[in-house]
């Protein structure tokens, strides 16, 4: 007799979780271009009137850390062990990056710390069941 595998309600949350680190993705390479074009714009300058990062360094965080985003996404949408692991990597180093932003853009940055951590609750709680069988 062959196991039957059991998926419950919960399994959306893994399948937002790779929807969300889709559109973060989409978000930071932009952020990334924005950066790497337009560094005197006021997204990247603080209150304070002080820009407190490398603009050209933080462009070129974002752009990779977006890719690596789209990979993750896309992965965890196949369901592999090797992709929740490394979605919840990526989610964890967005989280810390977006510390960094936070000077410039604190509304933003909180927002998405919080997506990062929903993602990484949904994909370690409920990602066992993304697998196919």
């Amino acid at each position: 007799m062959s196991e039957v595998q059991v998926r419950s309600g919960w399994v959306g949350w893994a399948l937002f979780a790779a929807v969300l680190l889709l559109i973060a993705a989409i978000l930071d390479v932009f952020y990334g271009i924005v950066a790497l074009l337009g560094p005197s714009t006021g997204y990247f300058v603080s209150s304070s009137g002080i820009q407190t990062f490398s603009l050209t360094a933080w462009g070129w965080w974002s752009i990779v850390l977006g890719l690596l985003m789209l990979i993750a996404g896309l992965s965890l949408m196949r369901g592999a062990l090797w992709a929740r692991i490394f979605a919840v990597f990526i989610a964890a180093l967005h989280a810390i990056g977006q510390l960094i932003a936070f000077p410039a853009q604190p509304w933003w940055s909180i927002a998405m710390v919080t997506v990062d951590l929903l993602i990484i609750y949904a994909v370690t709680v409920h990602g066992r069941e993304l697998r196919r069988s």
